[in-house]
């Protein structure tokens, strides 16, 4: 297993890697990682947003516990990018105590 694969992993690297998270908008708005990109996973399989990203650096892709960024990662692998799957997701990230927070900057929740 990648480190890229587990939270803390990610948490350790982030300025060395691209954050992507697949939620539902009202999820992201509940609490996000700073730093990451919002690209819902239906709008990841259709192909939108992947211009945000830069084909150079590894992406971690997150989501609340680990399924639908596993889908979005396999989609991104096929397009040539260095993807990983964050086990665990934004529970893990939570269960861990790292640092996530809505819009406003007040603490965030896994929604």
């Amino acid at each position: 297993m990648s480190d890229l694969e587990s939270v803390r992993g990610v948490y350790e690297r982030k300025d060395e890697v691209q954050i992507v998270d697949v939620r539902e908008p009202y999820e992201w708005e509940a609490g996000r990682i700073e730093g990451a990109i919002h690209i819902p996973l239906n709008d990841l399989m259709a192909g939108q947003g992947v211009d945000q990203l830069d084909q150079e650096k590894p992406v971690a892709v997150i989501c609340r516990s680990g399924n639908r960024s596993e889908l979005a990662s396999l989609m991104l692998k096929a397009k040539g990018f260095d993807a990983y799957n964050v086990r665990d997701g934004m529970e893990g990230w939570d269960r861990e105590g790292l640092p996530y927070s809505t819009p406003e900057g007040q603490p965030g929740h896994v929604a």
